[in-house]
């Protein structure tokens, strides 16, 4: 029976739980992005120090518990007694949520560019921590706390002490209980840390992840980081630019000045390209005003310069930010005392003067320096002019192309019991070759048919490294999947028989979708073997992918999970912290999958696996499937003699 729902339903989230149920909010996920995302929380109010110039170094330390430590020579956050708020500082700090001391940053300044305004990132992080160790030296004084699930055990510690010494140490656990996954790996702390050294000239990052040390320096900053991402010095196309400037404005006329800080480093290049944007420190993977401004400000400039010179021909269209993007190394590196972020994972900024400002100085930097530097302006505007006519022969193929697959190429009514996608975009076009008609039809409710297509394999597959050619074209469910690839096949064939083309191939990805047992282990090997006997191509170009279904539903609680091998369900059950009444399924059969579950753990780019199939040496995959598969039947039984053992457990020998 439902529950009634009336004034008594509405219920408050308080104190830890407001992070602790609901990280996504917070962090943006719940899963190992989110962590990540904790671990800059408190790595910014070190850089946020440091950029003010209290201190030159900070330290990441990373065990292998997982814990995580972040060290400084900032002046110490203020923990003690605060009288204006008649609380200590450090349950503001670390107990309330948009509670901090940036907020007034255009006032008094104590950080004029802040990476942390919201006032969220040291709280949040603790409360989704499973512990958290805080150590802050200031004003002659060790101070010490302990938190643990969200709760503060013990009070704050006071030590004198004589070093004049500051700065502050924060050791925390992200919790199994609030992230799914809390392994943040090596790269991410080696690439955080080279980005915030990047922007941060004159700062050392020192990183030490369980022993593995690394240190990030650049003195010149942007401009050092655009020189080692072009490399040689004949990529250039022009000579590295590097500008900055300060501007004064405001988002609307009502709304308060603040400061913006510019700066930019670029060149053209013949073998890089790429345009990264940063703002008070932050990476902004989205871009968002900077993007738009240096879209508009170099289309606009390179488009003026094509005009006033006569590089254009007779009615040719106008450059776009593509063919300028093909050939353009840009790094931005703003600051400003007022920003508006996207949302509180800081990955893009949409403050309106920002983006004005910013792209009123790149157009007028960009007119003098073409004026003040002809080659550059020549060399640069005759890149991207051929960008730009290249891209357009090659629209003019994809739009021949797409023709081609939505009229002859149209097959939906000439293969039985296929299922098309509607989109006829090649990059997104994706089939799914399913295990029978039990999947196909739990495929179909839980696919998305915008971009997935599905058809089923009814039956054990031919083998075609036994069967002559002749055989298998005379094969009904070879010869459809043939038709539902498209591209023909890489033999020499009896008439009739389509020749390959690679062109046109009518999807992005062929994945191959069995059950996760023996039956669907063969039946993935047919395929397979399909395909490297009519269609190699498609494996060599990194077409060809299987969808690894989970083995083991595990389930505890409110809380489910799948394991793709008996490691990984080890490893959910120790985080659970093996609970007795944890339950443990045995995945099962496509057919017998919930379309919700079955495009969660198999057909959902966000959480599905894809293992590509990229043979690294086709002579020894071919001879390893004609070991197995084919007539070389003395190798067969040898390698049986010598590796069979291993393989024992796949098979039925009750």
């Amino acid at each position: 029976m439902r529950k009634t729902y009336d004034n008594t339903s509405i219920t408050q989230l308080k104190d830890e739980d407001r992070v602790r149920k609901r990280p996504g909010v917070i962090f943006g996920s719940d899963g190992l992005e989110g962590c990540q995302h904790a671990v800059f929380e408190i790595l910014s109010n070190s850089i946020d120090e440091a950029r003010e110039g209290h201190g030159k170094t900070i330290r990441v330390n990373v065990y292998p518990d997982h814990s995580i430590e972040v060290s400084d020579e900032g002046r110490g956050c203020p923990v003690d007694w605060n009288e204006r708020e008649g609380r200590f500082n450090w349950e503001l700090v670390f107990c309330e949520l948009y509670a901090g001391g940036k907020y007034h940053n255009e006032a008094d300044e104590n950080y004029e560019f802040s990476l942390g305004l919201n006032g969220l990132g040291a709280c949040a992080t603790q409360y989704a921590s499973e512990w958290m160790d805080v150590e802050v030296l200031r004003d002659g004084t060790r101070y010490t706390l302990r938190f643990e699930k969200g709760r503060n055990v013990g009070g704050l510690q006071k030590q004198p002490v004589t070093q004049k010494k500051t700065g502050s140490r924060h050791r925390w656990k992200p919790d199994r209980d609030v992230f799914t996954d809390i392994a943040v790996p090596l790269n991410y702390f080696t690439d955080t840390l080279r980005k915030q050294a990047v922007v941060n000239p004159g700062v050392t990052f020192l990183l030490d992840y369980m022993g593995e040390k690394q240190s990030f320096f650049y003195q010149n900053g942007i401009m050092d980081y655009l020189r080692e991402r072009v490399g040689e010095e004949n990529a250039y196309i022009t000579a590295p630019q590097h500008w900055q400037a300060e501007r004064r404005g405001r988002d609307r006329e009502d709304k308060p000045e603040y400061k913006v800080r510019l700066s930019a480093a670029f060149c053209f290049s013949q073998s890089a390209s790429f345009c990264e944007h940063y703002h008070n420190s932050s990476f902004l993977e989205h871009g968002g005003s900077p993007d738009k401004a240096v879209r508009s400000a170099f289309v606009s400039a390179l488009d003026a310069y094509c005009k006033n010179n006569g590089k254009y021909q007779k009615s040719e269209s106008r450059v776009t930010w593509p063919d300028v993007a093909e050939c353009l190394c840009f790094v931005s590196s703003n600051f400003s005392t007022a920003t508006s972020y996207e949302n509180q994972t800081k990955k893009a900024v949409n403050n309106r003067f920002i983006q004005e400002c910013m792209t009123g100085w790149l157009k007028s930097q960009l007119e003098v320096f073409f004026i003040e530097n002809k080659a550059a302006a020549e060399a640069a505007a005759a890149q991207v002019l051929v960008n730009k006519r290249s891209r357009e022969t090659a629209e003019k193929t994809r739009l021949g192309l797409k023709k081609k697959l939505s009229g002859a190429m149209d097959i939906t009514t000439r293969v039985g019991k296929f299922h098309d996608c509607r989109t006829r975009d090649l990059n997104r076009r994706e089939v799914y070759i399913v295990e029978g008609d039990s999947a196909l039809g739990a495929c179909k409710l839980a696919r998305d048919s915008e971009f997935q297509a599905i058809i089923p394999v009814r039956g054990k597959i031919l083998n075609c490294l036994k069967a002559d050619l002749d055989k298998i074209l005379k094969n009904e469910i070879i010869t459809d999947l043939v038709k539902v690839l498209g591209c023909g096949i890489e033999t020499k064939t009896k008439k009739g028989a389509a020749a390959f083309d690679l062109s046109a191939l009518r999807w992005n990805k062929v994945i191959i979708c069995t059950d996760a047992d023996v039956d669907g282990f063969h039946i993935r090997t047919m395929i397979l073997t399909m395909l490297h006997r009519l269609t190699p191509t498609l494996i060599e170009k990194g077409y060809v992918y299987i969808a690894e279904s989970p083995l083991f539903e595990l389930i505890h609680k409110d809380k489910t999970a799948f394991a793709w091998s008996d490691a990984e369900k080890e490893k959910i059950l120790e985080g659970w912290g093996r609970p007795k009444n944890a339950t443990v399924n045995r995945s099962k059969g496509l057919g017998e999958n919930e379309p919700d579950m079955m495009w969660l753990t198999t057909m959902s780019p966000e959480t599905r696996r894809l293992v590509q199939v990229t043979p690294e040496d086709a002579a020894m995959t071919s001879e390893v499937f004609d070991m197995l598969l084919g007539d070389n039947i003395s190798a067969r039984k040898n390698f049986i003699a010598e590796h069979g053992f291993e393989y024992l457990e796949l098979a039925d020998i009750s």
